[in-house]
């Protein structure tokens, strides 16, 4: 089977369950119990959200998937269909879209996989994820995308977009230390009933060096910084997209949000944004 092939039918099946489990993540609502409270193993208390598809999440861990199923419903899907009609156009950009958007829902359906309490959807998560994973790597190596330093422009600013990944994977590495180091011996009440820090495991292990990674090598102009900072803006503007809702959603379901995090991560959604429209822009 060729990759193109095998990468349609791949993409198609994501668009297919993600829609599926966005759809019914976000809009099931039925009660199923209803201000349950556990205690958790770290003697803390957590009420659970008690409603739809993520009713025996915490109340905040339900706002942030129901956050996460609406950019991926309205954001995700619609990106991944448009950039995968580019790539079948060989449109170069078609395919920098479609494998950072892959990223995205790679990203989003491991955390599903392993941080959302289980519920009847976890082999579709399961599913995605490894579809998600597969059609990553079929597009991340795809030939089309080898020298791509020759591909951009002499006005893309390569030194400018390579500091920014560093600055922002040095602050999410920062950002997620400064709440891990002082809790190494006893676990943080954001913990809640959950086992271990999914998210923090997954930026600290693969998106914060991969960020790094990419500016220095985007710096010395090297294809593969390229890439992978083509790879870092596109999935960071669609998840921190996602982060800016979860904070609506978190503030209307009456938790409290640190300021810090109000003011930056919309502002970093804007400059990935911002910093999206520029790299596509200089593609020749």
């Amino acid at each position: 089977m060729q990759a193109k092939t095998a990468n349609n039918i791949l993409v198609f099946c994501i668009i297919i369950l993600a829609l599926i489990a966005s759809v019914y993540g976000f809009f099931s609502n039925t009660t199923i119990h209803e201000n349950k409270v556990i205690q958790t193993v770290h003697e803390e208390t957590v009420t659970l959200y008690g409603k739809g598809l993520y009713c025996n999440d915490s109340v905040s861990m339900a706002a942030q998937a129901r956050a996460q199923d609406s950019i991926t419903l309205f954001v995700g899907i619609p990106l991944l269909i448009v950039s995968l009609w580019l790539s079948n156009k060989n449109s170069i950009k078609g395919k920098l879209l479609l494998t950072g958007t892959l990223g995205y829902f790679l990203y989003t359906y491991v955390s599903y996989s392993f941080l959302a309490s289980y519920n009847m959807f976890f082999l579709l998560y399961v599913t995605l994820m490894s579809m998600s994973f597969f059609a990553f790597i079929i597009n991340f190596t795809a030939p089309e995308l080898k020298d791509l330093n020759s591909r951009f422009t002499r006005k893309f600013p390569k030194k400018y977009i390579g500091l920014f990944t560093i600055v922002v994977g040095l602050f999410v590495c920062l950002l997620w230390l400064g709440m891990l180091v002082p809790s190494i011996k006893k676990a943080p009440a954001l913990l809640e009933q959950y086992t271990t820090f999914v998210i923090q495991a997954l930026d600290l292990g693969f998106v914060v060096p991969a960020a790094i990674l990419s500016g220095i090598l985007l710096i010395k102009n090297k294809s593969l910084g390229y890439l992978l900072a083509s790879t870092i803006i596109i999935k960071g503007a669609t998840l921190l997209l996602a982060l800016v809702m979860m904070i609506i959603f978190m503030i209307m379901s009456g938790i409290d949000v640190p300021l810090i995090q109000i003011i930056v991560f919309p502002l970093c959604a804007l400059l990935c944004i911002i910093n999206l429209f520029i790299l596509l822009v200089r593609i020749a």
